[in-house]
């Protein structure tokens, strides 16, 4: 395809797996809150099975970044490094930077690892994601938007001989599969679970997804074909991975602790392929329906990593005012409540600083002509 017929403003894969991803990841801080109210064995086991079933958000992320990223910028010869840096510069870094320093200062309370105490361990939480349980994402997922020469080199060589596929994908799997086994052994109730916790932070964690969302891509007559065919597997493999990923959880007894629900396990891993799958599937079938949801998914995904970087600001402030409250005397309700509200705020919030910035820029162009 040209790349003069690649428009951004078109609704793709990639923004439904934004949305879908945004959408269940405001879930988990919140799930996280309601353990701390001493939680019956009852309302645990939906906790924990809650949980689970939106644990597919990061890998969803990078792969939908991946796709989209792909499909806009890999065939545009005249997009140098430089200029996409600057894109992504005003898209993501600025909101990261603003954001990070608005928990850092507000909300020390939501630190890992202990607070900072001076200048030096301020600057690292500023950048190893622990200023806010949720900003581990961050330092990850930036890597790939740092990275993106590697998956532009890998698309391209890929165009050149359909077979480069087959072997890109072995190679993604067997270090996916070494990855997950040192993991494991490692780290995951190993030697290095305490010292070494930063290591779930590097790329390496996420890379068969960012591949795939590449290759996916590249191939996408052939991915498309293989959804549409194979869709109701799909969904037979979704219960099944589903409940694999719970007994798995549920072996290690009660109080339930989400740290033992990671996504670095095999488990983890099929279930995240497995949703992305579907939901690639459900974008497919609106997309060449032309439902007009599509338009409104792409709208909401454009604005999902800030909302993701939101969603636990609002969070935090509606559990310590309501939230906790509820959630003791209705679990179910204090959850759901917390969490659609915290779904409005954040992407309310998302929208309505995006709008600002843009009424500021017109004001200060005016000024300056």
């Amino acid at each position: 395809m040209n790349a003069s017929n690649i428009s951004a403003d078109v609704t793709d894969v990639g923004d439904y797996l934004k949305l879908g991803a945004c959408t269940a990841v405001m879930a988990q801080p919140i799930l996280a809150d309601a353990l701390t109210t001493a939680p019956s064995i009852a309302t645990q086991i939906g906790i924990g099975i809650f949980y689970n079933l939106v644990k597919y958000t990061a890998p969803a992320f990078i792969f939908g970044i991946l796709y989209t990223t792909t499909r806009t910028t890999l065939n545009q010869a005249t997009l140098t490094y430089g200029e996409y840096l600057r894109r992504q510069w005003h898209a993501l870094f600025i909101p990261t930077l603003w954001w990070t320093t608005i928990y850092l200062v507000l909300m020390p309370q939501l630190q890992l690892g202990g607070r900072y105490h001076h200048w030096q361990s301020f600057l690292w939480h500023f950048v190893n994601g622990n200023a806010a349980p949720h900003l581990w994402y961050n330092t990850m997922m930036l890597q790939f938007i740092l990275l993106m020469p590697l998956f532009w080199a890998i698309g391209r060589w890929c165009q050149q001989q359909p077979r480069h596929g087959w072997l890109v994908l072995g190679l993604t799997t067997v270090i996916t599969v070494l990855w997950l086994w040192f993991y494991d052994c490692q780290i995951f109730h190993g030697p290095h679970m305490q010292d070494w916790y930063l290591v779930d932070r590097l790329f390496i964690s996420f890379l068969i997804f960012g591949v795939l969302g590449v290759l996916a891509w590249v191939f996408r007559a052939s991915f498309q074909r293989v959804l549409s065919r194979w869709w109701p597997g799909l969904m037979g493999a979704f219960l099944l991975c589903l409940t694999w990923t719970n007994w798995e959880f549920f072996t290690y007894g009660f109080p339930i602790k989400l740290g033992n629900a990671p996504y670095y396990k095999p488990s983890m891993v099929l279930y995240a392929l497995i949703v992305i799958g579907l939901l690639a599937v459900l974008c497919e079938v609106q997309v060449r329906q032309q439902r007009p949801v599509t338009r409104v998914v792409h709208q909401l995904a454009g604005m999902a990593y800030k909302a993701y970087l939101a969603n636990v600001f609002w969070s935090e402030l509606l559990w310590l005012s309501f939230g906790r409250a509820l959630t003791i005397k209705l679990s179910g309700l204090g959850i759901g409540v917390c969490y659609v509200l915290t779904w409005l705020l954040s992407f309310a919030s998302a929208f309505g600083i995006h709008a600002a910035w843009e009424w500021l820029k017109r004001g200060l162009n005016d000024r300056s002509v």
